[in-house]
């Protein structure tokens, strides 16, 4: 409980100025202002994390070893692909790369920027909104293809001022044996991927990463959930960090129209997903031997 209580303690001392800051930010549509309103902004998210890590590390049980960080920089942008097996994976993430590289961000649904307070913290923040129109929508409305794409990448014009993060959680939902089995998934600890994510990433702000960080969750013991954590469980988790190339034609495609694109997309992912699900049994192999 004493977890728990520090980090609600935490995020409500640094929402405050963080939310104070993002109207200042919002009044002043100054592109010189924005920019120094976000570094404190960033300066302070970056804060947030760290007490939030020191918590853990303190007052909780978590061991956490990280490999492949060590070139990392702050003034490069990266996107990062990651697995993903229980909302303690977020927590564990922005520990390791904290103040490592940017601070993450997360794409969010555009509708979202109106949700009371934690909209504009968001905004403020820089989190990228996307725009997404569901196949319905675009059949009664066919002019409107392509229009969700854009305004993704216009949303994400001003990163080519600021060094960015931005993570993608690329099976779109937490790992689970039901739910592997029930989509019949080809591996034995992930889900399948799904492209969209990294397309709109990629098609929206590509040509700015340095280097796409291919990043493995492994919890030996089984993935914990944030209660076990706050409540003093011992956690054991391995992150294994790749750096890979951006390469041109994961940014020059077209996810929507272009089929060949998108199937080659599919199959860089596959292969990606195959390496991290051997490396998730190599890890628990190497454990059940010691």
């Amino acid at each position: 409980m004493l977890v728990f209580g520090g980090i609600a303690l935490n995020t409500i001392f640094w929402f405050v100025p963080i939310f104070v800051l993002g109207i200042l930010k919002l009044l002043l549509p100054v592109p010189a202002i924005r920019r120094a309103v976000t570094r404190i902004l960033m300066g302070m998210g970056e804060a947030w994390v760290a007490l939030n890590s020191l918590l853990l590390a303190t007052a909780g049980s978590i061991d956490w070893r990280a490999t492949g960080i060590d070139t990392l920089r702050r003034d490069e942008w990266y996107l990062v692909l990651s697995n993903h097996q229980t909302w303690v994976d977020i927590l564990v993430l922005q520990k390791v790369f904290n103040r490592r590289i940017p601070f993450l961000k997360f794409f969010i649904k555009q509708e979202l920027v109106w949700f009371p307070f934690l909209g504009l913290a968001w905004w403020a923040l820089d989190m990228p909104f996307m725009k997404r129109y569901s196949a319905r929508y675009l059949a009664r409305n066919p002019h409107m293809k392509g229009k969700d794409f854009e305004t993704t990448r216009n949303a994400c014009a001003k990163f080519r001022h600021t060094p960015t993060s931005v993570i993608n959680f690329v099976e779109g939902t937490r790992f689970s044996v039901e739910k592997r089995d029930r989509h019949k998934d080809p591996y034995r600890h992930l889900l399948r991927p799904r492209a969209g994510g990294f397309a709109v990433a990629m098609t929206s702000m590509g040509e700015l990463f340095g280097a796409i960080l291919d990043v493995t969750l492994v919890y030996p013991a089984g993935p914990a959930n944030f209660w076990d954590l706050c409540c003093g469980k011992h956690v054991e988790v391995l992150v294994d960090v790749r750096e890979r190339p951006v390469e041109t034609w994961q940014i020059e495609g077209d996810y929507e129209n272009d089929r060949e694109w998108r199937r080659r997309v599919q199959d860089w992912l596959g292969e990606i997903w195959q390496e991290k699900d051997e490396l998730i049994q190599q890890t628990l192999d190497n454990r059940e031997s010691l």
